[in-house]
């Protein structure tokens, strides 16, 4: 009896908390908007040069002769041509991996999902590094056919693949199994690691340099080519994630539901996994492994504004944005003038988180 009464109680509570979630997601949506806005400016005004964050508003908004006046020739080139499309492709991939685990979670209805922990990155690695390695050779027609495009393609791909393979493996019956799920991708990214390592070995010494620096996951080529490469694939995904929401909030109370709500449940995965594939894997392509942000900042975000998708996803996307630009901000500075690559910052930083999180859980599984 004092059992009920402890869970009604409960219940009121969840009930009062959640009920204003609708205004406070709002809220948090327009916050963030502004926190990305100062970050973005804080990530274009630090580094090497000393042009401040002053300096770089008047660069845009003054006249050119003002602006000319405002920045020199040589912090133009460095706010233009090196900052800025780092902060442009650091927000494009922060968003992407943020959103695809946001989806992920809710397609597999758990919130550890994420495509750096499922294998989904070493997959995009496996195509990226191929295209790397012999594009100038077996690969050679492929990317002399796609261009700039060959190597997004190529990571997205190999994202693809993997995602569905994981797909298959962990459902059975409409039931996804989390255990089955995460021994899974551990099998797959162990198999993509391998065939990675292969083509490691063939790798020349320019190319073995590069892939070293690449797999630590850095923004520090960033180009407006890479953005014209990767950027539109990524752009595309972004723009699909909104309208998965109401799907993948049908999916939360079972495929049986979703399925009576009017969902058609199996295309509706198909076109998930294919948003996956596609951000995860131009974004592998061309930043290399950043991992936890896609398992960090969605699970941040349910805690704060709930589970509703239709605020979750554009939450997380410029939650993501905001968080990965402000790691590369220290990777760029905490060495300085050296720099650390930036899959070394976000995991010194979601890996404690993961380990919270599973303990968190471990705590509501022996209660």
């Amino acid at each position: 009896m004092l059992q009920r009464v402890l869970d009604g109680a409960a219940l009121t509570r969840q009930g009062d908390i959640e009920g204003d979630r609708s205004a406070r997601a709002k809220a948090t949506i327009v916050a963030l908007v502004v926190a990305l806005f100062l970050v973005a400016l804080f990530s274009l005004a630090s580094g090497a040069s000393d042009a401040s964050a002053w300096d770089v508003l008047t660069g845009w908004t003054a006249a050119p002769e003002a602006g000319d006046a405002a920045l020199t020739a040589r912090d133009r080139v460095i706010v233009y041509d090196i900052r800025l499309p780092r902060v442009v492709l650091g927000m494009l991939i922060g968003a992407a991996l943020a959103v695809s685990g946001a989806v992920m979670q809710g397609l597999f209805r758990n919130p550890l999902a994420d495509p750096g922990l499922v294998g989904i990155s070493a997959g995009a690695s496996l195509g990226a590094i191929s295209m790397i390695v012999l594009g100038s050779t077996v690969l050679a027609p492929v990317m002399a056919t796609l261009g700039i495009y060959a190597l997004p393609l190529a990571a997205f791909s190999t994202a693809l693949a993997t995602t569905m393979l994981l797909y298959r493996v962990a459902t059975r019956r409409g039931q996804t199994s989390i255990a089955t799920m995460l021994l899974a991708g551990i099998a797959l990214a162990a198999m993509a690691s391998a065939f990675s390592g292969v083509l490691v070995y063939l790798a020349d010494d320019r190319q073995l340099r590069d892939l070293t620096f690449w797999g630590l996951g850095s923004l520090a080529g960033a180009t407006w080519t890479k953005i014209l490469a990767a950027g539109p694939i990524i752009a595309l995904a972004l723009v699909a994630a909104p309208f998965l929401a109401r799907g993948l909030n049908g999916l939360a109370l079972g495929e049986a539901a979703a399925h009576h709500l009017g969902i058609p449940v199996q295309r509706f995965k198909n076109v998930a996994i294919v948003t996956v594939a596609a951000a995860t894997g131009a974004s592998v392509a061309v930043s290399g492994g950043i991992g936890f942000v896609g398992i960090v900042v969605p699970h941040l975000l349910r805690l704060l504004i709930g589970p509703d998708h239709r605020y979750l996803l554009p939450a997380s996307a410029l939650l993501g944005a905001a968080l990965l630009l402000l790691a590369d901000a220290v990777s760029r500075t905490i060495v300085a003038p050296a720099e650390l690559p930036i899959g070394i910052v976000t995991a010194a930083v979601g890996a404690p988180f993961f380990l919270w999180i599973l303990l968190r859980r471990r705590g509501v599984l022996d209660l």
